[in-house]
């Protein structure tokens, strides 16, 4: 399995949007916002528009990557 250091290491991971993220996990922008709502303290407050590139990480080690990121990239 391919961790998410390696992914960012190959770039596939960068800072998304909340309507980005849910579009790759092929969820509504609504059922993100349920499954972040128990990690918030963890992944932070967005600055702006956009999770950072931290945050994704650790977006993805708290709810698992999803199978709509190219892993192959």
């Amino acid at each position: 399995m391919t961790t998410t250091t390696t992914l960012h290491k190959a770039g596939s991971i960068r800072a998304y949007s909340k309507r980005e993220l849910a579009t790759l996990y092929k969820i509504s922008t609504r059922t993100l916002t349920r499954w972040l709502r128990p990690h918030q303290e963890k992944i932070g407050k967005r600055e702006g528009r956009y999770y950072t590139l931290k945050q994704v990480l650790i977006i993805f080690d708290l709810i698992g990557s999803p199978d709509a990121l190219d892993l192959a990239a």
